[in-house]
């Protein structure tokens, strides 16, 4: 499903609009008299999938090589209720996504780096870099949960 980092990136930009959706509709609901729970769930959903997105974005930008820029503004549409679908345009129409996964060493020098060949690492064993990116998005998760919501009382 996810052979080429275009097509990861595709889907997690699509799931973070859709969880703008759900986090701007449970805050219409509370405004109209739903319980606030509605927006602690919502916002929830939507920040797991925010950190998701982001974790991707920095992944397939390693990969794809992309200047630091290109990785900010990929990172940063998400912070924009559905900017990640026209980033994501963006990033398809320039050729960004294109290509696959790079999971051999090839013979660009830049190949030879400490972090491309501990991304091909962990590329070629998907279940450890799955369970590392879940692992890692769910602590940062918990911590943003446990310092609380921005300008939380």
């Amino acid at each position: 499903m996810f052979r080429a980092p275009g097509r990861l990136f595709r889907v997690l930009a699509i799931a973070e609009a859709i969880t703008w959706t759900i986090l701007i509709s449970a805050i219409v609901a509370r405004a109209l008299g739903a319980p606030g729970v509605v927006v602690t769930i919502g916002g929830g959903i939507h920040g797991f999938v925010f950190l998701a997105y982001a974790a991707t974005a920095l992944l397939v930008a390693l990969n794809q090589r992309w200047h630091v820029g290109v990785a900010v503004v990929a990172v940063a549409s998400a912070v924009i209720p559905y900017a990640t679908i026209p980033t994501e345009i963006w990033l398809q129409r320039t050729g960004r996504l294109t290509g696959d996964w790079r999971l051999e060493q090839g013979e660009d020098p830049r190949d030879a780096r400490w972090y491309d060949r501990l991304m091909r690492w962990f590329l070629r064993r998907p279940w450890v870099l799955a369970i590392l990116l879940v692992v890692g998005i769910v602590a940062l998760y918990v911590i943003l949960l446990l310092v609380g919501p921005p300008g939380g009382k």
